[in-house]
C-alpha cells in the first residue's frame, strides 16, 4: 500500500511586508540582495517584530481547512544550515509543548476520501538560490536573500493520499482556497511549493522536495512509487533520504539523508513572546472571511439552476467568479456561466491571459441577454466574444460590423432552405426516408448563414416543407 502525505508552502503574498521585518513582501522583479534589512539578514543585535495581519492571514487559512486554533501561539527555531538563511536557523512553530502552531487537526475531502491536516505552521521563508555554469565542475552557487523572511504558511497533511492523482486534486483545492481567501496568489512564481512525503509498504519514507509545479509533483511521486516498488520487489531496501525531482529526466535523484526532528534541535524563539489569540479576534475573522467556495457552488445550483459540474468549475476559480457575481442577472445567470465555463475559460486559462483580456462584465451580461432573446445565435455568440476579447468592442459594435445579426424572418430563411434543397437533393430524400438525419440540412444552412440563422426556426420551416 502506498502512503503520502504533503508539506505545502504557501506564501501569504497578499502582505506589504515580510514576517518579521518591514521589507517587501514581493520580492519578484527586485534587484538581487536589494530587498533586505539586518533583521531578515540575521545580523547580531537585530529583533524580529511579528507582523499581525501574517498571523490573522494564517489563521484564516486554518479556519477554512476546519483546524483548531490555540489560544496561545509560539515560535521555534529550527537549526539547520543552508546557505540561504543568513542566521542559520528558521524562526518557525512546532508543537513541541503541545499545540501552539497556527492550527491543527484540520481535515478536507477530496473525492469522498478524507484528507487530515496535521498542523498548519506560520513561518518566514528562506533565500533563493541561483545555479550558473553549464556543468558540475563549473557550477557556482549564488545566493539572493530578497525572498528571506517573506511570510509563509507551511500546511502538513497525514500520510492519507493513496495515489498522485489524489495529491493533485487536493493541491488544487489549496490553490483556489488561498486564492479565494484573498491570503495569496498560488500562480506567482515560487508562491506554493511541495515537498511530497511517500513510503510503499513498511518501506522507508522518501522526501521530494521542492517541486515547481502540480503537475510536476504527480509525475515525481508517480516515478517514486514505481522505483520503491521495484526496489522491493527485488529485496533492496528502500533509504530513508531526501531527493530532488529532475525536471529535464523525469526522474528523482538522491539529494542527502533525510533529517529526523531531533535534528533540527528545535528551541523556544525567545525574541518572540507568546502570542494570545482571544476568542473576539477568531469571531472577528469569521465575519471577514468571504463566502466558500463550497457555499458558492450551492448558491449557484439552488438560486440560479446552474448545472453541478458548471458550478464547480466557476465557483473554483476566483477570478471568473468575480467576473460571474459583476455581469449576471437573474435572467441571464445560466447563460452567463455557460459562455464563461464553455468558451471564455478555454480562451485564457493562465493567469497572464487572464490579465490580458479585454472584456468586462458589461459584454458578457449584453452577450448573454442577446442569446436569450434571439437576437444572435449561439455560434454567431461566440464570434462576438473573441472580437470582445480581442478589442473590447460593446456588442451593438460587433453585430454591426460583423454582420452576425440573427436570421430569423421566415422568408428569409425560407430562400436560403430553398437553395440548400436544391443543392442537397440526395439528403432531402434520405431526410424524407429518415426524419433523423434533417440536423444535416440545418447544418448546411447555418453554414451558408455564416451561423446566423435561428436554428429553431430553420428547423420547422424545413420540417413543414418536408412533411416530416
Amino acid at each position: 500500500m502506498t502512503k503520502i502525505g504533503l508539506e505545502i508552502h504557501c506564501q501569504l503574498t497578499k502582505l506589504e511586508s515580510k514576517l518579521f521585518c518591514g521589507c517587501k513582501a514581493d520580492y519578484r522583479n527586485l534587484p538581487t540582495n536589494s530587498n533586505i534589512c539586518p533583521v531578515c539578514m540575521g545580523l547580531p543585535g537585530s529583533l524580529p517584530m511579528l507582523n499581525k495581519k501574517a498571523v490573522e492571514k494564517a489563521a484564516m487559512i486554518s479556519l477554512a481547512l476546519g483546524c483548531k486554533i490555540p489560544e496561545q501561539i509560539s515560535f521555534f527555531r529550527k537549526n539547520y544550515f543552508y546557505p540561504d538563511l543568513p542566521k542559520n536557523f528558521q524562526i518557525t512553530q512546532y508543537n513541541a509543548y503541545g499545540p501552539t502552531s497556527i492550527g491543527s487537526d484540520g481535515a478536507i475531502s477530496i473525492e469522498d476520501k478524507k484528507i487530515r491536516i496535521r498542523r498548519i505552521q506560520l513561518e518566514e521563508d528562506p533565500g533563493r538560490l541561483v545555479y550558473e555554469g553549464s556543468s558540475e565542475k563549473t557550477q557556482v552557487t549564488l545566493v539572493d536573500y530578497n525572498r528571506a523572511g517573506t511570510p509563509l504558511v507551511e500546511i502538513v497533511t497525514e500520510p492519507d493520499f493513496e495515489s498522485p492523482r489524489q495529491v493533485r486534486l487536493f493541491l488544487n483545492v489549496i490553490a483556489d482556497l488561498a486564492e479565494n481567501l484573498g491570503v495569496s496568489d498560488p500562480y506567482l512564481d515560487g508562491a506554493m511549493r511541495v515537498d511530497g512525503n511517500i513510503s510503499v509498504g513498511q518501506g522507508n519514507r522518501v522526501e521530494i522536495k521542492n517541486v515547481g509545479s502540480f503537475r510536476d509533483v504527480e509525475k515525481a511521486l508517480h516515478f517514486e512509487n514505481t522505483r520503491q516498488r521495484s526496489l522491493i520487489q527485488r529485496n533492496i531496501s528502500v533509504a530513508a533520504e531526501t531527493r530532488h525531482w529532475d525536471e529535464a529526466r523525469k526522474i528523482t535523484v538522491s539529494a542527502r539523508s533525510k533529517e529526523e526532528e531531533q535534528d533540527y534541535r528545535y528551541l523556544p524563539e525567545s525574541d518572540i513572546p507568546i502570542i494570545g489569540i482571544p476568542q473576539s479576534k477568531m469571531m472577528e475573522l469569521q465575519t471577514q472571511m468571504p463566502e466558500s467556495i463550497v457555499t458558492k457552488k450551492e448558491r449557484y445550483i439552488k438560486k440560479y439552476g446552474i448545472p453541478p459540474q458548471v458550478a464547480d468549475v466557476l465557483s473554483s476559480d476566483k477570478f471568473y467568479s468575480d467576473l460571474f457575481e459583476k455581469a449576471h442577472t437573474e435572467y441571464n445567470a445560466k447563460e452567463v456561466a455557460n459562455i464563461i465555463t464553455t468558451d471564455l475559460m478555454g480562451v485564457a486559462d493562465t493567469r497572464e491571459k487572464k490579465l490580458g483580456l479585454k472584456i468586462t462584465a458589461v459584454h458578457l451580461s449584453d452577450l448573454a441577454d442577446s442569446i436569450i432573446s434571439n437576437k444572435i445565435t449561439r455560434n454567431s455568440g461566440k464570434i462576438a466574444l473573441q472580437e470582445m476579447i480581442n478589442t473590447g468592442k460593446t456588442l451593438s459594435d460587433i453585430i454591426s460590423s460583423l454582420d452576425l445579426g440573427n436570421v430569423s424572418d421566415a422568408s428569409s430563411l425560407e430562400k436560403i432552405i430553398e437553395e440548400v434543397f436544391k443543392e442537397e437533393e440526395r439528403a432531402v430524400t434520405e431526410v424524407q426516408q429518415n426524419p433523423d438525419t434533417v440536423n444535416y440540412l440545418v447544418g448546411k444552412v447555418m453554414r451558408k448563414t455564416k451561423g446566423k440563422a435561428d436554428p429553431s426556426i430553420t428547423l420547422e420551416i424545413i420540417r413543414k416543407k418536408l412533411s416530416i
